[in-house]
């Protein structure tokens, strides 16, 4: 047998040895890097991946390399997994739905569009691929193709809340009130208790004058979460515009106890102390909100000239 894998080309013993050899070591890197994984330790996990991929690009562990990339931030080698996966398995709609993902995470608009119709073109009944897509409309300024793109996804995921909600999103961007209303309906009627459409109602109704209600979309999110800033944001802005100056101070004052380091707030209560006429007060919350946050300098400079 020795003498015929010699003559016709078989491989010799020694690297049949050194093939199970890789294999193994392999499958250890692979699942020693999945419990990491499991177990929230990224940095470890990475290792593990990169060092099996090296062995054999597998694609289950190019997709797990790629995941552990993105949660940890590193999203161009992220991109560079993602690239080599979707060379290899073009017709792989999962990897460019995690590309269409972390290209929208970047802010590159045209890419994650490709990625989509690329998925779309290979599922055309894939609700994601169609939400993803209506995203980077939106992010290439094209807000009536991502309207169109959203009511394809909703269209075929009936449930598909986040869809709903970025319609209604985009419907209040252009100042459409009545429908964006009526998808936020949508959403709190498959989750009662979604922080982002109830805030959102809240904000549409407070543009229609109704600040009752608006008060109350703030109050039921801060009732399941006392830490939601924007909630706050609402409230007090409501409150303000009712000249309850005092109350909505108070509420932001609350606010901080919980969220101490939190620079917004701080610029919403200087905002309210600078219309309550107590200018040093502002001027305290203003200089404490830019030591939060260095970046606000400018929209607090024009905050305070629009005053």
């Amino acid at each position: 047998m020795g003498l015929l894998s010699a003559l016709f080309g078989g491989k010799k013993p020694e690297d049949n040895q050194q093939e199970k050899q890789e294999q193994k070591n392999f499958e250890i890197l692979k699942y020693d890097g999945i419990r990491a994984r499991n177990m929230n330790q990224l940095d470890y996990a990475i290792r593990c991946f990169e060092q099996a991929i090296a062995l054999r690009e597998d694609p289950e562990t190019l997709h797990y390399l790629s995941d552990a990339y993105i949660k940890t931030q590193r999203l161009d080698e992220a991109r560079i997994i993602l690239d080599k996966l979707i060379k290899a398995a073009p017709d792989d709609v999962s990897a460019l739905i995690t590309l269409a993902h972390t290209c929208y995470m970047q802010e590159d608009y045209g890419n994650m569009d490709l990625a989509c119709q690329q998925a779309i073109s290979l599922d055309e009944k894939n609700a994601s691929a169609h939400y993803l897509a209506a995203k980077a409309a939106q992010g290439m300024g094209n807000a009536l193709q991502a309207i169109a793109r959203a009511t394809q996804a909703i269209a075929l995921d009936e449930s598909f809340a986040a869809a709903y909600r970025f319609r209604a999103e985009t419907l209040w961007e252009m100042k459409q009130a009545k429908e964006a209303l009526e998808d936020i309906g949508k959403v709190l009627s498959i989750n009662p208790d979604d922080e982002d459409a109830l805030l959102l109602k809240g904000t549409v109704l407070a543009a229609q004058g109704q600040a009752e209600e608006a008060g109350q979309c703030a109050d039921k999110v801060l009732e399941e979460n006392p830490f939601n800033e924007k909630a706050y944001v609402l409230k007090g802005r409501l409150l303000a515009g009712e000249k309850a100056f005092d109350e909505a101070i108070g509420l932001y004052t609350e606010a901080l106890e919980l969220m101490p380091e939190n620079a917004a707030l701080y610029q919403e209560r200087g905002r309210v102390r600078y219309l309550n006429e107590d200018k040093e007060g502002a001027i305290d919350d203003m200089t404490k909100a830019l030591e939060l946050n260095p970046d606000a300098e400018v929209e607090i400079n024009g905050k305070f000239d629009n005053f």
